[in-house]
């Protein structure tokens, strides 16, 4: 909040009659101007005149009515006066202002910290809406403080309007926490006393030396309004006793006495020059004086001089500089914010010491474009807008009728809350809104009236609205017409939305006319969602009707995508993606797993929702296994994803690499023979290609470890695609030959001098990578190789590639 200025300075002979007594004084605080005056040497006032009564003059005191400018108001209720932030003295009478225009009757009140203040002896509402506080008074005996934030309520059959809240703060004056020390300085040299002490409002610090007030015609002495003293070119006469005083309209405090001793004249040697004091950081509010400090010594006596940071130059107006180098600046802006530079230069050379300081210039919150009062025709969309400035920025509140106002049904903010935007308006919506910005420097408020204009003739709302779950992706929305206004109903519009999304998600479907339930597909199973009708005709839109809920059936999930990662010889690590809805609906994943020769699973391994991959160790290098991944909720176990995994060979296939290797250096080999006219070498590259190649046989009897059995994916309905077969369950036991069984008969014979169809190079096995038992996606399904007649397989089952070498994401270990 805004401080208030300080007072005006008191008279000598009443400042030395209050520090004998030190009694509270009962004065009243009176207005002090933005700029200090005589900040070099302040003058003191005459004695003062016997006061006038209190009440009297806190009326007398009160602010004039502000102008009515037309901007930011509605023309129906508008403050011409509001309260301020203001300090009262306890056991004295104080004063907020309020004054209202607006169209009569209208009803003035007053808020205290939000709820509404009874009117009572201790307060009296007065004849033009200011509240008259008789006594202030602080919390004692049971009985509450007159102390906090207080808004004047005015209200009309337009709507409501709340003042900006004014901060009422009793007046207090604490202890000394910083006493003025004992100083010895050299003549010509330079003595600094200070004092501290907080108070509401500031207080005003004189000093005071052997008890009588310092000289201020003396241009060596030097007073800051922070509470310090400076006395430059020291001589033998001002030793002597310094006192700080401390006075506002709560008390008024003396601290300790600090001796000044001036001893002789320095030796007159060289000295650097050194800043003894640099300046602070300071935060202040517009308007106020900035008063940064900078005491410095050498011999010779240094130039001082300021300068930003930023390299921006520091003006001219409103500067002006105290003593020897204490820079004031007198109503400061934003503008005057920044780092500031002292620095303390040795005469004729670069020889210098610097300090610096950060001064922050808050300004409370102001509007650079107010809202406007407008009409909508009902069911139609309403907007405000408001734009505030200030710093710190600040934050933006709405207000229906004295009432805070969220986003939420119909009311959207957008932009930071400097946007409202109400849709389908009605009624219910007329009212008087307000936009409230505040920061720390302060606030302000703008208001503006929505007017709904209605149209003759316009059909009520649909009626008796209801939404009945169908299954787990349908709702089924029924109503009845309006029942007025039928005739020249067009249609209707069904606003659809989750229950637990916010309106900008809403979307719409129209309804014929003609129609009164309307089938809501493709919604998400065991959901919420919210329904609402408007009935439209050529002239405008209805009312909506009642918003009613319905949540869709439950289903089983569909199977989860299921991915395997060879780990090494004996583990694997099963992928898939993390579904953390299913914690929702007391679900997760089962995970089994068993050698394909056994006939009972391993499992269920349970795993909540959120996990992503499970590694299974331990296992048979020569073994088939078949994994199996499914997911469930409250209405049951999903269909299964299957997998089947080979680890057999794994470490074989380092042979077929450096086969393929060998065969493409023999022939970079012959060509390079070629290029050379060796043409006869040809043979004898093929012999020695011959001899370096791992024996071959026939692809039933490869190595089965090349390759992995993998379920194929179903689509939504857990069925087959059109264009893919059942795998064949000989192909099965020829790529995974069970240990010690015989050739199957009707198997083609192995025949080293018979041409082998299916026989090709190293570098053909490279294919075997994207081998896939789906008619119509690869020749390999229709090779000779396979065995005849399709078994339908009783799962989701396919043929994947298992490869080595891809990145691992972060896995769950599998329980030992």
């Amino acid at each position: 909040m805004r401080p208030p200025h300080p007072p005006h300075p008191l008279s000598s002979a009443v400042r030395r009659r209050a520090q004998r007594t030190e009694r509270p004084m009962a004065e009243p605080r009176t207005a002090s101007p933005r700029r200090l005056p005589a900040l070099r040497r302040p003058q003191f006032l005459p004695p003062l005149l016997p006061p006038p009564p209190p009440l009297l003059l806190l009326l007398l005191l009160l602010p004039l009515p502000a102008p009515s400018l037309g901007l930011g108001h509605s023309a129906e209720l508008a403050f011409s006066m509001e309260p301020n932030d203001d300090i009262a003295n306890p056991g004295q009478p104080i004063v907020l202002g309020c004054k209202v225009e607006g169209t009569p009757p209208v009803q003035v009140s007053w808020r205290k910290n939000g709820a509404e203040l009874p009117e009572g002896t201790h307060t009296t509402l007065l004849a033009n809406g200011s509240l008259l506080i008789h006594h202030f008074r602080l919390e004692q005996g049971g009985s509450p403080s007159d102390e906090g934030d207080y808004e004047c309520v005015a209200q009309n059959r337009f709507g409501l309007l709340v003042s900006r809240k004014a901060r009422i703060q009793a007046a207090t004056m604490s202890d000394f926490h910083v006493h003025p020390q004992a100083v010895t300085g050299e003549e010509g040299g330079v003595a600094r006393f200070q004092c501290q002490i907080h108070g509401l409002p500031k207080p005003l610090i004189t000093w005071e030396k052997n008890r009588v007030p310092i000289d201020t015609d003396d241009e060596r002495y030097t007073l800051l309004p922070k509470g310090v003293l400076q006395i430059t070119g020291l001589r033998a006469e001002d030793s002597g006793i310094f006192h700080c005083v401390a006075s506002n309209i709560a008390s008024v405090r003396v601290s300790h006495g600090a001796r000044l001793t001036v001893s002789g004249s320095g030796s007159g040697t060289y000295k650097e020059p050194t800043i003894l004091v640099g300046p602070e950081n300071l935060t202040l509010t517009v308007h106020q004086t900035a008063v940064l400090e900078c005491v410095a010594t050498g011999n010779p006596r240094p130039i001082v001089s300021w300068s930003r940071l930023d390299g921006r130059p520091i003006g001219v107006e409103g500067i002006q500089v105290l003593g020897t180098g204490n820079l004031i600046i007198s109503d400061v802006t934003v503008q005057h914010s920044g780092v500031y530079v002292c620095a303390a230069n040795r005469p004729g050379t670069r020889v210098r010491r610097t300090a610096q300081g950060r001064l922050v210039v808050q300004a409370p919150a102001e509007f650079v474009q107010h809202p406007q009062s407008i009409s909508r025709p009902a069911g139609t969309t309403a907007m405000f807008t408001c734009q505030a400035q200030g710093e710190p920025p600040p934050h933006v509140t709405w207000l229906k009728n004295g009432q805070v106002l969220g986003a939420g049904g119909h009311v959207r903010l957008k932009n930071n809350n400097s946007t409202l935007s109400i849709s389908g308006v009605g009624p219910e919506d007329e009212a008087i809104y307000q936009c409230v910005a505040e920061n720390i420097a302060g606030s302000s408020q703008a208001s503006a009236r929505l007017t709904v204009l209605w149209a003759e003739g316009l059909p009520g709302p649909p009626r008796n609205v209801r939404a009945v779950s169908v299954s787990s992706t349908e709702v089924r929305v029924s109503w009845s017409e309006p029942l007025a206004h039928t005739k020249e109903i067009i249609g209707y519009v069904l606003h659809i939305r989750k229950a637990a999304d916010s309106p900008k998600l809403e979307y719409q479907e129209a309804v014929s006319k003609s129609t009164f339930q309307h089938l809501v597909r493709d919604l998400e199973p065991s959901t919420a969602y919210s329904f609402y009708i408007k009935a439209y005709t050529p002239r405008g839109a209805s009312l909506a009707s009642a918003p009613t809920l319905a949540s869709t059936l439950g289903e089983a999930p569909a199977p989860p995508p299921l991915s395997v990662r060879l780990l090494g010889s004996s583990s694997l690590q099963l992928l898939w993606k993390s579904w953390p809805r299913l914690a929702q609906h007391n679900g997760g994943f089962k995970l089994f797993y068993r050698p394909v020769s056994a006939t009972s699973f391993t499992g269920p391994i349970l795993l909540p929702g959120t996990v992503s991959s499970y590694n299974l160790s331990q296992l048979d290098p020569s073994t088939v296994y078949e994994v199996k991944l499914l997911a469930y909720n409250q209405h049951g176990d999903g269909n299964a994803t299957v997998r089947f995994v080979s680890l057999k060979g794994a470490s074989e296939r380092t042979g077929i690499v450096i086969g393929i290797h060998i065969g493409v250096t023999c022939i970079i080999f012959c060509v390079l023979f070629l290029l050379f006219g060796q043409r006869g070498r040809v043979l004898l590259c093929k012999d020695v290609e011959n001899q370096l190649s791992p024996p071959q046989g026939p692809r039933s009897q490869r190595d089965p470890g090349i390759l992995a059995l993998n379920g194929l994916s179903r689509g939504e309905g857990g069925q087959l695609s059109r264009d893919e077969k059942p795998v064949d369950a000989k192909e099965l036991e020829q790529l995974f030959p069970t240990a010690g069984s015989a050739a199957q008969p009707g198997s083609r014979p192995t025949d080293p001098a018979a041409p082998a169809p299916c026989e090709e190079t190293q570098l053909s096995m490279v294919q075997l990578q994207g081998f896939n038992l789906v008619a119509g996606r690869t020749t390999e399904a229709t090779s000779p190789c396979a065995g005849p007649g399709p078994v339908p397989a009783p799962q989701d089952v396919g043929l994947v590639p298992l490869s080595e070498g891809q990145t691992q994401p972060p896995a769950v270990a599998a329980p030992q």
